[in-house]
């Protein structure tokens, strides 16, 4: 009897561990051991209007990495600042990962030196790149004064001083592209800031302006209404083969345009950092997304390298202020 007893003990003991153990794998397969995701809509800020070559590239990405990070995306345009007041926000929303946003470098760059906000490149945490894109010269298609950019430099130089160029904002990335032209072509020409890109074409479309300095995107659809004169590259272009590099012509000869990327606010965790790096670069490598895209030029780099993007951009950027600028 006693020993049918202590068998009796010994099997109830045994099950106990046994359930115990399993209630623990349970509790670490559904809890703690389990991977960061959002868990609901996730607001992502662009500092531009809606209908800006950010914001359209913004929503192409969002329509397709919503699989992969399983929640809506929802894009808010807040305007203003050429762009700070937006960043602004990005910098001050909770590091739970809910909220992410859009960087255009060196805009963003430039926003700080000129100390448009009271942010610093430390206060976001980078996520991915998505987009480079190089900067190009353009005027209206109908403009009969300008067929190449020999005629735009030699009226610079007959009139200097007299050109007007619309820009992105008073010392933005399509300012510096500006300026980088006019300084190595020898002429100096009226700024024209509106804020954004969309403005700044619209402006120069409208007659208000000779010529601006944009990206190859963001005359995506208007062809017909402008004419490329040279783009800001070390070979030319492959979406303008006869379009000639600045440099070829004896101008400005290091690559320029702007990056735009993903990034959070700073302090979200690493988990939350690997989430989205991963579920973004499965939606740019996603063969409908490259069909989409096919307008502009994605380019994936990892967390880590877009980080040293942000700096090596704010390095640039700052070393502009000596002698790049002129009153």
């Amino acid at each position: 009897m006693k020993k049918k007893i202590a068998l009796l003990l010994i099997v109830s003991m045994m099950f106990m561990l046994c359930a115990c153990g399993g209630g623990n794998k349970d509790a670490n397969q559904g809890g703690q051991g389990e991977a960061w995701k959002p868990d609901g809509p996730v607001t992502m800020i662009v500092s531009y209007k809606a209908g800006n070559g950010t914001d359209l590239t913004a929503r192409i990405l969002a329509q397709h990495a919503e699989k992969y990070i399983g929640q809506t995306i929802v894009i808010e345009n807040v305007d203003g600042g050429s762009g700070s007041i937006g960043w602004s926000k990005l910098a001050e929303a909770e590091a739970d990962g809910m909220t992410i946003g859009f960087i255009n470098l060196p805009n963003f760059n430039s926003s700080i030196v000129k100390g448009l906000g009271t942010y610093t490149i430390d206060d976001f945490t980078a996520i991915c790149n998505h987009v480079t894109e190089t900067s190009i010269v353009v005027v209206r298609a109908d403009d009969s004064r300008f067929e190449t950019l020999e005629d735009l430099v030699a009226y610079g130089k007959a009139n200097d001083g007299k050109l007007i160029a619309s820009t992105n904002g008073a010392q933005a990335s399509n300012h510096i592209g500006a300026q980088a032209f006019a300084n190595s072509a020898g002429f100096t020409y009226i700024d024209l800031p509106q804020g954004n890109t969309a403005d700044e074409l619209l402006s120069l479309r409208g007659g208000e302006s000779d010529f601006c300095v944009v990206k190859v995107a963001d005359i995506s659809g208007m062809q017909s209404e402008v004419r490329v004169l040279a783009s800001f590259s070390a070979e030319r272009l492959a979406e303008y083969p006869d379009v000639p590099t600045l440099g070829e012509l004896g101008y400005y000869d290091q690559w320029l345009g702007s990056s735009r990327l993903v990034a959070a606010p700073a302090g979200v965790s690493a988990e939350v950092v690997a989430f989205y790096e991963n579920a973004f670069k499965q939606a740019m490598e996603d063969a409908a997304y490259l069909e989409d895209a096919s307008s502009f030029a994605t380019d994936f780099q990892s967390a880590e390298d877009t980080a040293k993007l942000m700096a090596a951009q704010q390095a640039f950027t700052e070393g502009l202020s000596d002698g790049f600028w002129y009153e």
